[in-house]
């Protein structure tokens, strides 16, 4: 089994080369920012991946985590790496240095978040949902529950949860039936919550959940849910741990991944009800939980890439030792497999970089336009980069044959992890379909046409080469498809969502294209002409320009022409 190598050099390549640091330091909270602190915190938390996570991934996964007698069991040292995750003081990384933070921008944790996931994506999920539950609280919380819970969240001595599906409702919220009954300052919580990553685990000294509950007099549908924070261990007024509060874990799920995460069914409320404390206002609870859900995705997508790159460091290392009629890697069909892999995790990288940046921008220099180009991004940084994890890491699997199919290798297991990117946080349709009706419907696609125009600024200076001549190709077909989403959903939206998983994927694809034209107008550059690291850029982005941007040829047909077909075949017919 391959052992886990950050990619410190790619992640650089991208952070000071082609610029993205420079554009952070306009950004007046960053203009300081040194080289040397990005580039240590990059070669520690790779560190941290490498020696400590990644040595306790493959037997974590066939251990699993347990549950005997209500109580919740990770396994074998994910308690003692989360304990130096914290001592680290890893967890603090982008937040306000008021609660315990290090006002470290985004970009730079989502590089940090990369490497963690890599090394170990099931231990790496209780971190993640903690990160959404600090930007949560952050938001929406009032100073009293700021000043009581985010300073233990942020220095990851608590962890944090999202507690939405129910089993009846999953991504119809509407039908939610979890209860919250008024009970003098706070709410008796009662109810059932299902999938609840992390929702009880012996890695941290408290678990604040966030439950989205309905109150008596509440309307029925999506308005009429509120949020609330639900401790496991009650917390008192100055800061210390109370009692046990009224919630449970009845069971684990047997998963077909991330075994070694605990994936919970939570029970709230058995005996006089869970204690809850309301978060914002009555009924605004989904506009709370959106904000956890956003940083969620953003992260799920850097999971897909995350996953991508550990299959990849296994293939390529397996196609090099594997002899059949030599070294494997000298098979065309096998190199076409690894450009494929390593041409879309560059591509990744970077559009997940971009995004990141966006988001510095958002909270450092807030404003409409600034808030809608990461609106814009996430749905598409979600699903894409959660659908080429799978793609890669069955590519991966694929290059080591009958011996990937065996559990033994290890491969099988990036397969397994990174299939559920796809489905939670939002399923991948689901994001077509926001991307589709909120972020381009709604706005009359506004901010898509100021990503695009944008786009084409930064790529006209390339236009000449291969790359930057198949990425404006690729610029024209979503400019013109954006036109057409508009054009056809004045009567009816069915067009546009038919067409609505297509036209994220053309929207991935073109991101991509954009960004590896930067790369090689980069590594053309006369001073690396004699660069081994920067040739690869050039072969790797023209790959990219002539087996993955054709792809939207295609895919533009099917949004055009084959939408009438997608809802015209008879229920009883299937």
């Amino acid at each position: 089994m391959t052992d886990y190598v950050p990619p410190l050099r790619d992640m650089q390549f991208c952070l000071h080369e082609m610029g993205v640091i420079d554009r952070l330091r306009k950004l007046s909270a960053f203009e300081n920012l040194g080289n040397d602190v990005i580039d240590a915190v990059l070669e520690g938390s790779g560190t941290f991946a490498r020696e400590v996570l990644a040595p306790i991934n493959h037997t974590a996964d066939i251990e699993g985590a347990s549950i005997s007698d209500g109580v919740v069991s990770t396994p074998d040292g994910f308690a003692e790496a989360y304990q130096k995750f914290v001592d680290g003081g890893w967890a603090s990384l982008p937040f306000n240095p008021v609660y315990g933070g290090q006002n470290l921008p985004w970009v730079l944790a989502a590089a940090t978040q990369e490497m963690w996931i890599s090394a170990n994506t099931s231990w790496s999920l209780c971190q993640i949902l903690t990160t959404g539950a600090v930007e949560l609280l952050s938001e929406h919380g009032t100073d009293e529950q700021k000043s009581l819970y985010l300073g233990k969240l942020i220095s990851g001595s608590w962890s944090g949860t999202m507690n939405l599906t129910e089993p009846h409702a999953g991504s119809d919220l509407g039908k939610l039936s979890c209860k919250a009954i008024p009970a003098g300052d706070h709410y008796n919580i009662q109810g059932q919550k299902i999938y609840i990553t992390y929702g009880d685990h012996d890695m941290a000294d408290n678990i604040i959940h966030f439950v989205l509950a309905r109150t008596p007099e509440a309307n029925s549908g999506p308005k009429g849910i509120s949020l609330f924070i639900v401790p496991k261990v009650l917390v008192n007024p100055d800061g210390t741990l109370g009692a046990l509060n009224d919630l449970r874990c009845l069971s684990l799920e047997k998963k077909l991944g991330i075994n070694a995460s605990p994936t919970c069914v939570m029970s709230y409320g058995d005996n006089d009800g869970a204690v809850g404390y309301l978060v914002g206002e009555e009924g605004r609870g989904l506009n709370a939980m959106f904000t956890m859900m956003n940083n969620a995705r953003l992260n799920i997508g850097i999971s897909g890439l995350a996953i991508a790159e550990r299959a990849y460091q296994q293939a390529r290392d397996y196609a090099k030792e594997r002899h059949q009629f030599g070294p494997i890697v000298k098979h065309p069909d096998i190199r076409r497999m690894l450009m494929t892999m390593k041409a879309q995790i560059e591509a990744m990288r970077a559009v997940i970089f971009d995004a990141a940046l966006a988001l510095d921008y958002a909270k450092k220099s807030p404003g409409i336009a600034q808030q809608a180009r990461i609106n814009l991004l996430i749905p598409m940084v979600k699903a894409w980069c959660a659908d080429l994890g799978v793609e890669i890491t069955s590519l991966a699997l694929q290059i080591h044959g009958g011996a990937g199919f065996m559990e033994s290798t290890g491969v099988a297991q990036h397969f397994r992890d990174a299939r559920i990117a796809p489905i939670y946080e939002g399923t991948n349709g689901i994001q077509s379909i926001d991307l589709i009706s909120r972020k381009v419907l709604r706005d009359k696609g506004t901010a898509m046409f100021a990503w695009i125009n944008d786009a084409r600024e930064t790529i006209k200076n390339g236009a000449k080469n291969d790359v930057g001549q198949a990425t404006q190709q690729g610029l024209d077909h979503l400019a013109e498809l954006t036109d057409w989403m508009l054009e056809n959903s004045v009567t009816t939206v069915n067009p546009a969502l038919a067409g609505a998983n297509a036209y994220l994927r053309i929207f991935g694809v073109v991101a991509g294209g954009v960004q590896l034209n930067n790369a090689t107008e980069l590594a053309n550059q006369p001073r690396y002409k004699t660069s081994a690291f920067h040739n690869a850029k050039l072969i790797t982005a023209k790959f990219y320009s002539s087996h993955i941007l054709p792809q939207i040829s295609g895919l533009r047909q099917t949004i055009e022409y084959g939408h009438e077909e997608v809802m015209t075949l008879p229920d009883t017919s299937f």
